[in-house]
C-alpha cells in the first residue's frame, strides 16, 4: 500500500496502484442520511480506504447505510476480506426498453384513451399565450484527461478503473488543471461565434449527491472563458414554420466544468457508482431566453451538436450521452403590459432532441392550463421520461444562494493567449451551414439528406459518406465518368442513409467509427455501387449484397469476386428483345392506347403517366425480371407508343 506522502501528493491514476485498484461501482440505497453535526470526528485513514476502494461503511462513522450492495467481481480485490460485504444475489443490471417500443406503446395508450394527438408542425403556438425557452447544453469535450487530473476520459473500460485520488475527493489530494482540455472548449465557443475572454477562473458550486464526491462542482460561473456568442438556424435546421426563414439565439456564456460519476439504477432501488466519468470535461452552453417554439428548441439543440462534432470539440452526441440538455419554460399571455416573463420551471437532463420538443410542449401546456384555472407557476426542478405525456417534479428550484458559490481556492486563473486563439480559429475547417451549402450545390442533395448525413453517428455518417465517394472515384479510374456527375453522390447518399438506416433496423449498431468506417467498409460499398451505377448489377442483387456484406459473409475487398462466383452479373436484355416484348404487351390494348391519341391531339388533360407503368409493369412481369431494367422497359415503351402505336392510331382514323 503506498504510504501517507504518496496519498497526499500523488496524481497518478488509482489505476496504477495494482493492490488497491477499483474494479468495481459502490453501490448503496438512495435512503442514506447525513447527520448533521457541529463537529465531526476524523475517519481513520483504513476505514476511509475501505469505504472509498471497497463500499463498506463503518458503523460508527457519520454515514449510515442500510445496505451497501457492490456489482460481480471481476477477478480484482479477491481477497477473503471483501467477500463478506459482497452480496451473492445482486441483481443484474436493469435494460431499458427500446426507444422504438416505448414510442408504440406510448402511441396504443394514446389512441385507446380516445385523444388525438396534434401533429407538432400544428402544436407549436397557443393562442392568447407566448412561450418562452432557454437552454442550457452540458457538452463532454473530447480530450484524452480529465479536466483536473491525469486519469484518462474512457467510457468503454471497466467501471472505476480510470480513477485518480482527486477524483474521489481523496483528503490531501489537489486539482491539477490540464491545459489540452482547454483546447477542444475553445474550439467550440469559436464556432459558435463567442468573444473569449483572455482570464477566466473556476469556482466551487456547491450540493451533495453521492455521483460527486467532494461535495461541490467545479464550474465557472462568475468569470466564465467565453461570452456573448449566436447561433443562426435556418429553415432547413428544422425550426419551426413560426420563425421564418432563419432565427438568431443568442449565447450568453460558455463554461468549463467537471462531470459527475455515472449512476446506474437496479432493481430495488440501488444504485450502482461508477467513477470513470467525475472529472471528465464539461462545456456548459447557457443559451439567452430567445426561443419561442419547441421545434425550435429542438432544431438548436441538433445544431450546436452538429457544430461541436465539426469542429471535433464533442465527438459524442445525444445518441452515445455525450450531451445533454436542461431547458427552461415559461408562459405569459400574450397580452401581459408588464412585459415580464411568467416564472420559469427547468427541465433536467433530456437525452434525445424528441424529447426537448416534447418537454417543452408538455411543460408549457402544463403552466398554461395551471394559470387559466387560477394558478400559481412554481419555480421549480423537474424530469421528463422517454415516452411520457407529462413533465413531472422532481424538486425545489435552486438558486446562487443555494449553491453557495465560491471562488476555488486551489486553482489559478486560466490566462488564454490571443496568438492560440486565432491559430485555433485559422484552422478549425469548415463551418456546418458552409459544408450543407457545398453538398446541396456540389453534389445535389437536398437539404434534409444533407443535414442527416452531417447530424448522424456524431459526424462519423458524413466521413463514411466522403470516404466512399473517394473509393467510387478510384474506381472509376480514367473512364469518362466522375463523381462530379450528381447521379452518383446523390446515389451514395441515399445508400449511406437509407440502405445502410434498413441495417439498423434488425441489427443494434453499424459500428460507425470517428473515421467514417463501419461494418460495411466503405470500399466495399463504393464497389457495390460502381457495378449497380454501371447497370452490372440489379437494385435487389445489390440490396442483399449488402446485407451480405454487413453479416461478414463477403470478405472485405472481394464484392466483384463474390458478384462473378454467385453469377449475380446483370446481362441485360439487348434493345430488340425490349421491343419485342414492348409489342407484346401492348396488343390488345387499344383503350390504353386511346388516351394516348386524345393526350396527342391536345384533347386529354394530362399525360396518361399511370397508364404507362400499367404497360411497364405488365412488361416486367412478361419479362425475365432478372434480365430488365425498369428505365429501360419504361423508356422503351415509351418509345413504341409515341412513334408507332399512336401515328398507327391516327391513320386508322380512330
Amino acid at each position: 500500500m503506498a504510504g501517507a506522502k504518496d496519498w497526499t501528493h500523488s496524481e497518478r491514476s488509482l489505476g496504477h496502484f495494482r493492490s488497491i485498484r477499483i474494479s468495481r461501482c459502490c453501490a448503496s440505497r438512495p435512503d442514506i442520511s447525513y447527520a448533521p453535526t457541529s463537529t465531526m470526528a476524523r475517519i481513520p485513514t483504513g476505514e476511509l480506504s475501505r469505504y472509498l476502494l471497497a463500499g463498506q461503511i463503518g458503523r460508527n462513522g457519520c454515514l449510515r447505510a442500510s445496505r451497501i450492495r457492490l456489482p460481480p467481481t471481476t477477478g480484482v480485490l479477491q481477497s477473503r476480506r471483501f467477500s463478506s460485504h459482497v452480496e451473492s444475489n445482486a441483481s443484474p443490471v436493469s435494460s431499458d426498453p427500446p426507444l422504438r417500443k416505448l414510442l408504440k406503446e406510448q402511441a396504443k395508450a394514446l389512441k385507446a384513451s380516445g385523444h388525438k394527438k396534434k401533429k407538432k408542425a400544428e402544436n407549436q403556438t397557443v393562442p392568447g399565450w407566448e412561450l418562452t425557452v432557454g437552454i442550457e447544453i452540458h457538452a463532454q469535450l473530447n480530450t484524452a484527461r480529465k479536466l483536473f487530473s491525469p486519469a484518462a476520459t474512457s467510457f468503454n473500460d471497466d467501471p472505476n478503473s480510470h480513477v485518480a485520488l482527486f477524483d474521489v475527493a481523496m483528503p490531501g489530494s489537489q486539482p491539477v488543471f490540464q491545459p489540452e482540455t482547454l483546447i477542444p472548449a475553445v474550439r467550440a465557443a469559436l464556432a459558435l461565434n463567442c468573444d473569449i475572454q483572455r482570464v477566466s477562473r473556476f469556482d466551487r458550486k456547491h450540493y451533495f449527491h453521492w455521483d460527486q464526491p467532494s461535495g461541490y462542482q467545479i464550474t465557472q460561473y462568475y468569470e466564465p472563458f467565453a461570452k456573448n456568442g449566436r447561433i443562426e438556424l435556418l429553415e432547413r435546421d428544422g425550426i419551426a414554420a413560426e420563425d421564418g426563414e432563419s432565427i438568431t439565439v443568442g449565447i450568453q456564456q460558455v463554461q468549463m466544468e467537471q462531470d459527475t460519476a455515472k449512476t446506474m439504477a437496479q432493481p430495488g432501488e440501488v444504485h450502482w457508482l461508477d467513477f470513470n466519468r467525475v472529472g471528465v470535461p464539461l462545456i456548459e452552453i447557457i443559451t439567452l431566453p430567445e426561443i419561442h417554439h419547441p421545434a425550435t428548441a429542438a432544431a438548436l439543440v441538433r445544431k450546436v451538436q452538429i457544430m461541436l462534432s465539426a469542429v471535433d470539440a464533442c465527438i459524442s452526441g445525444m445518441e452515445t450521452g455525450g450531451l445533454r440538455a436542461d431547458v427552461n419554460v415559461s408562459v405569459r399571455r400574450t397580452d401581459d403590459a408588464t412585459g415580464k416573463l411568467g416564472t420559469r420551471t427547468e427541465i433536467k437532463n433530456l437525452s434525445s432532441f424528441k424529447s426537448v420538443e416534447d418537454a417543452i410542449i408538455a411543460e408549457r401546456d402544463r403552466q398554461i392550463a395551471l394559470l387559466e384555472a387560477g394558478g400559481v407557476v412554481e419555480g421549480e426542478t423537474r424530469g421528463w421520461a422517454i415516452g411520457s405525456t407529462e413533465t413531472r417534479h422532481l424538486r425545489g428550484k435552486e438558486g446562487e444562494v443555494d449553491y453557495r458559490y465560491m471562488p476555488d481556492p486551489d486553482l489559478g486563473p486560466v490566462v488564454i493567449d490571443e496568438q492560440l486563439v486565432r491559430h485555433l480559429a485559422s484552422s478549425s475547417g469548415l463551418a456546418p451551414d458552409t459544408e450543407a451549402d457545398q453538398m446541396i450545390r456540389d453534389y445535389g442533395l437536398t437539404a434534409k439528406d444533407a443535414m442527416s448525413l452531417m447530424a448522424l453517428d456524431d459526424g462519423a455518417r458524413i466521413q463514411y459518406f466522403y470516404n466512399v465517394l473517394d473509393a467510387l472515384e478510384q474506381n472509376l479510374g480514367a473512364s469518362a465518368e466522375t463523381t462530379t456527375d450528381r447521379g452518383l453522390p446523390m446515389l451514395a447518399a441515399n445508400w449511406c442513409l437509407h440502405e445502410l438506416g434498413k441495417l439498423t433496423e434488425l441489427s443494434s449498431d453499424l459500428g460507425m467509427t470517428a473515421e467514417g468506417e463501419c461494418n460495411v467498409p466503405s470500399a466495399d460499398l463504393a464497389a457495390l455501387l460502381y457495378h449497380l451505377h454501371r447497370k452490372e448489377v440489379t437494385a435487389k442483387v445489390a440490396k442483399e449484397l449488402l446485407w451480405a456484406i454487413f453479416r461478414g459473409e463477403i470478405s472485405t475487398g472481394d464484392v466483384t469476386d463474390a458478384i462473378e462466383a454467385n453469377g449475380l452479373w446483370f446481362r441485360e436484355l439487348s434493345e430488340q428483345e425490349y421491343v419485342d416484348l414492348a409489342d407484346e404487351v401492348v396488343a390488345g390494348e387499344d383503350k390504353i392506347l386511346g388516351e394516348f391519341l386524345r393526350f396527342a391531339e391536345g384533347k386529354g388533360k394530362s399525360y396518361p403517366h399511370g397508364k404507362l407503368m400499367f404497360l411497364v409493369g405488365k412488361m416486367m412481369r412478361a419479362g425475365p425480371e432478372q434480365r430488365m431494367d425498369p428505365s429501360s422497359a419504361e423508356r422503351v415503351v415509351k418509345a413504341r407508343i409515341e412513334e408507332v402505336y399512336v401515328p398507327n392510331l391516327k391513320n386508322k382514323g380512330w
